[in-house]
């Protein structure tokens, strides 16, 4: 079964759109938000230390498994659509073999 993960750059409401295509789709039983292990912190001494032009749109870690490669294409190719409709960057890792 192929685990996709992909990292989307966007709102809350950019990655729930996605999510609900995600699991809207034939095949795809788990769609799962994966929290990100690192902690993002501003150093207090920099010289940018609360500036909002620091902050920018989200990052936010997806995974879906699907139950076989042709599923696969299919979630990417939904998600890359989706994703230049709402002008979010989305990036899918490359599973290494």
């Amino acid at each position: 079964m192929p685990t996709l993960r992909m990292r989307l750059t966007g709102s809350e409401d950019d990655t729930r759109a996605v999510m609900n295509l995600l699991q809207s789709l034939d095949g795809i039983e788990h769609v799962e938000e994966v929290g990100d292990m690192m902690a993002h912190m501003d150093d207090a001494d920099s010289s940018s230390a609360g500036l909002s032009d620091i902050a920018g749109p989200d990052a936010h870690e997806i995974e879906i498994e699907a139950p076989n490669e042709s599923t696969a294409r299919k979630v990417r190719e939904a998600v890359e659509a989706l994703s230049f409709d709402l002008e979010v960057l989305v990036e899918f890792e490359e599973e290494e073999d």
